[in-house]
Formats: structure tokens, sequence, C-alpha cells
């Protein structure tokens, strides 16, 4: 080997180290530009696409201003029936064959009508029997009081002893006994006969007949219904809150679908009834009209309520949290108008329309339409309702 030589592999061998270095420098370059390229891209992944910002058109809506009340009526609605004070269903004490029956259903009778008969033929018979009994006992009486008559006077001249008079009376009293069983028997089969009638007990009208002529009817079996006429009472329940108002003996109006009565107020029950928790109030309608039997009547009533708030539509609200409700107001801003949500109670509600409490002021602007389309913050342009439109909604 050279001198040349050997150098010339000392060289080579001085090179292989700077070339190696250079080779991981540029790995290590590589890998450094790929890790920020990955960043980069993560980061503009990371903020989405750039789009331009753009502000909403203001949605037109709706207003009311809102106006606060300390207190507020609420009417009150309860209703029952016109039904008839008495109502009986008739029949005979007696049982018999049908005779006669002398009214239907629809007709107006007058107190001591006859409405229905037995067949009596029997009972006649018997009592005339019983008749001609008293009349011969009436005869033997007379007989027997003759005969007292003379007996005294025969004792008075002395032909006779006194137990021929005492026998004499004894006689007499026995022919007045038969006298009274008789007339007894007599009474207790006119008695029969008259229950073999059916007379109408009150003024009124025939609602149901149950059965025809030539019936065989046993004792107590219904053959007509009879309904008061004239005289209609009214049985209405209402919360004792409201009952406490009304007096006894004053007259309220009731309104039926035939139009209006007055009624008197007879009583007010003072027991709570447990499944409607109401009590019950008795109206006497003295003159009824055309109010039929059975017809729906409505007493209408006002309450005030002693609680601060306002009115507001239904359809302005809704659903909350914590069981409350939301409200949006329009609320003026620095670029216009903004949806402002507000949280209210509800009090009472009626109709369409409910009274609620809550963070508004006097003359605020309730949103009252389209809020389905409303969320909070949103621009809108408010537009006050009309006059019939809060009439409606207020």
């Amino acid at each position: 080997m050279t001198p040349s030589d050997y150098y010339q592999g000392d060289e080579t061998r001085e090179k292989r180290p700077t070339i190696l270095k250079g080779i991981i420098f540029l790995v290590i370059l590589c890998l450094v530009a790929a890790g920020l390229m990955y960043a980069a891209m993560q980061l503009r992944s990371a903020e989405g696409p750039k789009v331009a910002s753009v502000t909403p058109d203001p949605l037109t809506v709706s207003v009311m201003p809102v106006r606060l009340a300390k207190e507020f009526r609420i009417d009150e609605t309860f209703s029952g029936l016109a039904e008839a004070r008495r109502k009986s269903q008739l029949g005979f004490s007696t049982g018999g064959r049908i005779d006669l029956i002398g009214a239907d259903v629809g007709d107006r009778v007058k107190k001591g009508a006859i409405l229905a008969k037995l067949d009596t033929r029997s009972l006649g018979a018997q009592l005339a029997s019983a008749q001609a009994v008293v009349e011969e006992a009436r005869a033997s009486h007379s007989l027997a009081m003759s005969t007292v008559e003379r007996q005294r006077t025969l004792q008075l001249q002395g032909h006779v002893s006194q137990q021929r008079v005492d026998e004499a009376n004894a006689q007499a009293n026995t022919s007045l006994a038969r006298i009274e069983a008789a007339k007894a028997q007599a009474d207790t089969l006119r008695v029969q006969i008259d229950l073999a009638r059916i007379t109408a007990p009150f003024d009124g009208v025939v609602t149901a007949r149950m059965v025809d002529e030539g019936a065989i009817a046993g004792p107590g079996t219904p053959i007509l219904e009879l309904v008061e006429a004239g005289h209609l009472e009214s049985k209405i329940g209402l919360p004792a809150i409201s009952a406490a108002r009304l007096i006894p003996g004053d007259t309220y109006t009731l309104r039926a679908d035939t139009g209006i009565v007055d009624a008197k107020l007879r009583t007010v029950t003072g027991v709570i009834d447990a499944d409607r928790r109401t009590v019950t109030a008795v109206f006497d309608i003295e003159n009824p009209g055309e109010l039929p039997v059975g017809a729906v009547v409505r007493l209408s009533m006002q309450r005030e309520i002693d609680e601060p708030g306002f009115w507001v539509p239904v359809k302005a609200m809704s659903t909350g949290s914590r069981g409350l409700w939301t409200v949006f107001v329009a609320a003026p801003s620095a670029s216009g108008w903004r949806a402002e949500p507000r949280p209210v109670e509800m009090v009472h509600s009626e109709g369409g329309r409910g009274f609620v409490r809550g963070p508004v002021q006097e003359g605020d602007r309730v949103i009252i339409d389209g809020l389905q389309r409303i969320a909070p913050g949103m621009p809108v342009m408010p537009r006050d309702a009309t006059s019939a439109d809060a009439r409606n909604e207020g």
C-alpha cells in the first residue's frame, strides 16, 4: 500500500460520518415539517370553514301592552237540572184487574182527578149485601126497642118482673151491636172500592204509563208516574267559598237553552260532597214558563281574586321550568328590538287567556304569536295587535 492509498482511506472514513449526519438531519427536518403541517390542518379543521357573518332581518311579531292589576274578577258558571219538586209513581193499594186508565203520557191533570180504576163489581155486590145487613139490623133494633118499651109499661103495671125488662134491654143492645158491625163491614167495602181508584195527589203531568186496561195489577205495582207541574226546583253544586255569597230568600237568575228564569234560593246545604268537594244550593223556580222538566239550568257568578298580575293570551305562553311559564317581551336594544324571555306564574285561566304574575312591567309589549319561531335575543319588529285582537286575547 502506498502512502497515497493510506491517506485516501482516511479521507473516505472522515466523509462517511458527515454524510450520515446529513441524512439524519434531513429526516428530522422532514418529521418536524410534517408535524407542523398536521398541526396546521388540525387547527384549520377545528376552526371550521370561515363564512361571512350576516345579521338576520327582524321577525315581525304581534304584541299587546301589559296592563297590571292589583286584583281580578273571574266569571264562574255552575249547572244543575230543573226538576219537579214532587214526583210520584202511582199504584193501587189492592190487587185486581185494571178496568180503566184515564190518563196518558203528557197529559196535564188536576189534583183529585181519577187516573185509573180497578174492576170493583165484586166489591160493589159485597157492599150492597152489607148495606142490606145494616138495614136488617136496624129493623131488628127497632123491634127490640119497641119490646123494651112494652116491658117497661107492663112492669110499671105489675104484670111482669124486672127480669123481663132487663132481657128486653139486652136484646136491644145486641141488635144495636149488629147494626154497628154491619155498618163497619159496609165502610170497609167502601174503602176498598175507593182504594181501587188512583187519583192525582197534586196538579201535574203524566210522564210514564206502565200498563194498559185489562192487566192484573198487584198491590203497590207502579201504574203511572206523575210529576208536579208549575213548580220546579234545581239543585246546583258549587264550591263552599262561592256558596257563602248566596243569601237564602234572595232571587237569582238561572239560564237555560229556552231562556232565563228567576229562582229563589231556598237553602244551601252545609255538607260538602266528598267526591265533588261542593255544597248544594236548592233553588225554587216558581214560574218556569216553557222550561221543561230535566232541562239544564246555569247559575253565573263573579268572584274577586286578590292577586296582582295581568291577563295574557294562553297562546303567548310557553312551558318553562319548575312549573312556571315563559312569555316573550319585545324589549328595546341598541340595534332595535329583541325578544326577551320572562318567567311567569299562572294564577287563573279561563277560555283562551290566563291571569299571570311575574317580572313584567306596566306597558311592556308581550309577544302574542309566533312563539315557535322565536328564540331568546332574536331581533324582532313589534306590531301592535288590532283592537279586535286585543279584545279576543285579553
